[in-house]
């Protein structure tokens, strides 16, 4: 909702400039405390929610909304020109102060001409005031207790749950007899490589049927290799190559490689060996004959699965498919209980009126889910849900839409305020892409779509956000981190047409395909195509967000807070006009440049006053001046070399207390006064290369001031003794080391901090062969990584790593086995070996033997070997242990 978004943007806009300290900029006191007045009470009415209804008050609200939205962007307008006019005038050193200029009748007229300048404040507290007026007497005429148009949802305050539910395969109800046919075809004893397509309509379950097949245990052990890879109507030959070989093999693609290199580089990895594919939502017959070429005929059992929306595209591989046809009312019924009730079950009193409302998605999964979760998290009374069957009569009625479409409305239409903007942003992102939830909630916060509440963070709020969205089954949770927070996520096709659609009804955002013009008062500017012509985007001075392919200077976007580029960062760029956007919140280049020489940023890089997020994929060196920037929240630079604090300045005043993030500092002292000025950082990665110092020359020790971090990687390449000199601080949740030095006791150390649950060891050394865990300790690590370790024995049990969930072997070459009692710790849930010795690999096979054997179905073991000979040697020496043993939780595979 454009409304709620511009109003909380305008109050947190506010609250920054009043609170920060420096470039004096000022405001009249009352005239601010007036409009933080007004933009309260408008923001209370917009949370109330009174766009449920009749009609006519329906259409009321959209109008008020729509004039409530234009007149907070003016406001903001205006504000933020006078805060830019300061800075420039500041770092021009040509005049001392910037008068807000005379009044004018019309001011949003007057704005979004882009004479932002000229406007008076007091013109617009005007215009909110009469829009005020208007706002009471709705209010008035409705009357107060009639409590149809109230939100009847959960309170619309930020303050949300951080917690989603538990990760798991996608609810699949009404396909199980297709999904044992696919297992039968999948498994079946035809030697030669087949093709099975599912074809049905969006939303019908094609993907959950294809996941539910992939992540089977049969298939898991059947297969030699399995990879899933998605097309979409505009797809990318050498996109879906680089998909397919990142998912294969961890090494990194060159971005010089063209598309039948890939190819071929792909067939030589398939080659000889049983794979499984899943090409997922092709568009076109074209698209397969790209890619099919590369795919070998190995006549050993190797399967590919094409899911489609195209009968044409299914009937081309001369195969029975699958076609996937609507619920019937029974399984309708059961896949809306589980997605709106989990176990409970549905109460009685509400039984009619769901299944009157089940009844109206005509089967469709996508419909039931979605609705199911708008339900699932609403208020529980007949008299609510008879609203919302009584909303979906209505849409369905209209004919506008496509019925799968108009049932999605629906549940924007009974979002909370607070989401619904948040949901709508989704659109930024190109179809079936991966979007790492990290950046997603920093793009929220700078866009200033997250209204603070008292006892979290604008990030925490904004995590709880995603898991409410997941909850309501309008985003899909991807894939998690060592952590076990969502890493990744992703949008339903359809449910982005549904964003897109209305954010080009609310003009809430701009998707430009070719070159169109009129963007002139557009805020938001999202172009995900190469090429686009840049002087198109010089023409839009009021736009506040730029996501685009393109790089350029943008001189005459003087507002912009959000500019995210798929490019790389040019050097003139960053030498030159990185400073020109002084309003800028966000700034990424999202991708790496290799070039090996650093840019120094500017030392006025400090008129960023408002910068909280930075992303650079090359070498930085920065300037003493980023200590002032006060807003600062994340900094992933990809090496920086950050220079020591000034000395001599208030302390208090250059401390950069929101920041959170710092990554990848290279070879820096961390004095005792550095530590002081990032003192609640909660991620840190730092480096020491070839050209660092000695160790004495290095304050690592000062790290356990830093008493919030919670994950910390630690990189001394160039001095691998200096772990030696690091002291932990108790704080820390997650901690990668990468090529050090580790004896024992460090190991000790590592094991005694009290909240570790991921320990990362990479490329470390040891001294000595045998590793003896200490009882008590690692008490709470629930994943242990080690890469290249050079132990050979490990002596362990239940009780040393007493709820761990994950193990990952790298690259053990040395290590005659894993410690058989390791499988009797009750929260294991994954071992997983790449790389180690073949002694090692029966081990772990005969943890996977005892345990189920022993009745553990949430164990699970997987072996990856470097080549096919390793994978057949280790076959043999298994068939001579001549063990009971189904294979269902064991999988084994070979990369090469």
């Amino acid at each position: 909702m454009a409304a709620y978004a511009a109003l909380v943007s305008l109050t947190t806009t506010m609250d920054h400039i009043q609170n920060h300290p420096l470039f004096s900029i000022s405001f009249d006191k009352i005239q601010m405390e007036s409009l933080g007045e007004k933009i309260r009470f408008l923001l209370d009415f917009i949370e109330a929610d009174y766009s449920h209804g009749v009609t006519i008050t329906s259409k009321q609200v959209e109008i008020l909304e729509s004039q409530i939205a234009a007149a907070a962007y003016a406001a903001e307008d205006v504000i933020e020109s006078h805060v830019v006019d300061r800075i420039h005038a500041t770092k021009d050193s040509k005049r001392n102060s910037m008068p807000l200029g005379s009044t004018e009748s019309d001011p949003l007229h007057q704005i979004h001409g882009g004479s932002v300048s000229s406007v008076d404040l007091q013109t617009v507290i005007e215009e909110i005031d009469s829009i005020k007026n208007k706002v009471m007497e709705f209010k008035d005429e409705i009357g107060s207790k009639d409590d149809r148009y109230m939100q009847q949802q959960q309170p619309t305050c930020s303050m949300v749950t951080t917690t989603s539910t538990p990760p798991g395969k996608n609810t699949m109800v009404g396909f199980d007899e297709q999904l044992l046919r696919l297992l039968d075809k999948l498994t079946g004893q035809q030697s030669n490589r087949q093709v099975i397509p599912i074809v049905g309509m969006g939303g019908i379950g094609k993907t959950t049927l294809a996941k539910n097949a992939y992540e089977h245990s049969v298939t898991m052990h059947r297969f030699d290799i399995r990879t899933w890879v998605t097309v979409s109507q505009k797809y990318n030959v050498r996109e879906l190559f680089v998909q397919l070989h990142s998912r294969l093999v961890s090494t990194e693609i060159n971005g010089e490689i063209d598309e039948q290199l890939l190819g071929q580089k792909l067939h030589k990895i398939l080659w000889g060996r049983r794979y499984l594919i899943v090409i997922d939502d092709i568009w076109s017959i074209e698209a397969w004959e790209e890619v099919c070429r590369f795919f070998p005929d190995n006549n050993n059992g190797s399967r590919i699965v094409v899911t489609t929306r195209i009968s044409n595209v299914a009937t081309h591989f001369d195969s029975a498919c699958f076609e996937l046809t609507f619920l019937d009312e029974d399984k309708s019924w059961k896949l809306f209980c589980e997605k709106a009730f989990g176990q409970v079950g549905c109460p009685s009193e509400l039984e009619d009126i769901g299944k009157e409302i089940v009844k109206k998605c005509k089967g469709l999964p996508l419909s039931i889910s979605v609705i199911g979760g708008l339900l699932g998290r609403s208020n529980r009374t007949h008299k609510y849900w008879k609203n919302i069957a009584k909303d979906l009569t209505s849409i369905l009625n209209s004919g506008e839409d496509e019925n799968c479409l108009s049932i999605l409305s629906l549940s924007y239409t009974y979002l909370p305020v607070y989401l619904k903007p948040c949901f709508l942003y989704m659109a930024i992102f190109p179809e079936d892409h991966d979007i790492r939830v990290s950046r997603l909630i920093k793009l929220w916060v700078a866009e200033g779509f997250i209204k603070p509440n008292e006892s979290q963070s604008l990030e925490e709020i904004a995590r709880g956000y995603i898991n409410d969205l997941i909850d309501r089954n309008l985003i899909l949770k991807q894939h998690l981190g060592s952590n076990r927070k969502i890493q990744f996520c992703e949008i339903h096709d359809l449910l982005r047409d549904l964003c897109l659609k209305i954010v080009h009804k609310d003009k809430f955002m701009c998707m430009m395909e070719e070159n169109p013009g009129g963007v002139e008062s557009e805020r938001r500017i999202v172009c995900n195509r190469k090429g686009v012509c840049c002087r198109t985007l010089q023409l839009a001075p009021l736009t506040r967000t730029l996501v685009t392919s393109t790089d350029g200077r943008l001189s005459n976007n003087r507002l912009l807070r959000v500019m995210s580029f798929n490019d790389k960062a040019k050097k003139k760029y960053l030498l030159r006009h990185i400073v020109d956007q002084v309003n800028m919140r966000y700034l990424a280049y999202n991708e790496f440049n290799n070039s090996p020489s650093s840019v120094k940023l500017p030392t006025s890089i400090d008129v960023l006053w408002n910068l909280q997020t930075i992303i650079i994929g090359r070498e930085i060196e920065a300037p003493s001046q980023i200590w002032e920037m006060r807003q600062l929240m994340h900094v992933d630079i990809r090496t920086l070399y950050l220079p020591d604090p000034p000395q001599n300045q208030n302390q208090d005043e250059f401390i950069l207390q929101n920041l959170q993030k710092l990554a990848n500092v290279t070879n820096f002292v961390w004095s005792e006064e550095a530590c002081k000025r990032v003192v609640n950082v909660r991620k840190l990665h730092i480096e020491y290369d070839n050209d660092s110092k000695s160790s004495n020359d290095y304050s690592v020790h000062n790290i356990s001031r830093l008493r919030k971090l919670e994950s910390l990687t630690f990189f001394p390449y160039g001095l691998p003794n200096l772990l030696q000199k690091l002291t932990f601080p108790s704080s820390l949740k997650k901690l990668h080391l990468d090529c050090c030095n580790v004896r024992w006791e460090d190991l000790s150390v590592i094991g005694s901090l009290p909240y570790l649950e991921v320990l990362n060891l990479n490329m470390c050394w040891v001294e000595g062969e045998m590793w003896y865990p200490v009882e008590g300790e690692f008490l709470r690590l629930k994943f242990l990584s080690i890469l290249c370790f050079d132990i050979v024995y490990w002596n362990a049990d239940c009780s040393h790593f007493p709820v761990l969930e994950k193990l990952e072997l790298i690259g053990m070459d040395k290590l005659e086995e894993i410690p058989l009692d390791i499988g009797e710790i009750p929260t294991l849930e994954l071992v997983k070996l790449y790389g180690c010795t073949e002694s090692a690999a029966i081990s772990a096979m005969k943890i996977a033997v005892e345990q189920e054997n022993n009745g553990n179905d949430i164990l699970r073991v997987q072996v990856d070997f470097d080549t096919k000979e390793q994978l057949e040697s280790f076959k043999k020496k298994v068939e001579q242990l001549a063990t009971s043993f189904t294979g269902n939780n064991f999988q084994a595979n070979a990369y090469f």
